[in-house]
């Protein structure tokens, strides 16, 4: 299956005004790749990277205490519709959490993962480390 692509011109995925490439797609490639500056920041260019199936981009924003070995690509029946960012907080310089609500549509039905995600720093990079699910 081939990955989905994005207009370079579109609005982001995540749902920002800017362009992708001015918003979520210079931090999946080219010299500030990997670097988003804040916990929320990182949390919409992995769920932009969800949309337009960027594993390695997930894999490697993932913490390696709870990366999984591998991820899946999207079932060619799933559309995501959209991203809402609720909540993000910082607990202190390394620690953060967001809460999103994230829709999509698979086989003609409506879906919303609600989370609260934790996100730690280490060496000035952001990793998603875990979540609860609403």
């Amino acid at each position: 299956m081939a990955k989905p692509s994005h207009n370079a011109n579109a609005a982001c995925p995540c749902g920002g005004p800017k362009s992708y490439p001015e918003c979520c797609g210079r931090w999946h490639e080219g010299p500030l790749a990997l670097r988003a500056p804040t916990a929320e920041a990182l949390m919409r260019s992995r769920y932009s990277a969800f949309v337009l199936d960027k594993l390695p981009y997930l894999l490697a924003t993932w913490h390696p205490s709870t990366r999984p070995a591998t991820l899946e690509p999207n079932p060619s029946d799933l559309k995501w519709l959209g991203l809402a960012v609720k909540k993000a907080q910082d607990q202190d310089a390394d620690h953060a959490t967001v809460e999103f609500v994230a829709r999509s549509r698979q086989a003609g039905r409506a879906h919303r993962l609600h989370e609260i995600s934790r996100f730690v720093r280490e060496d000035e990079r952001w990793y998603y480390l875990d979540g609860d699910l609403s």
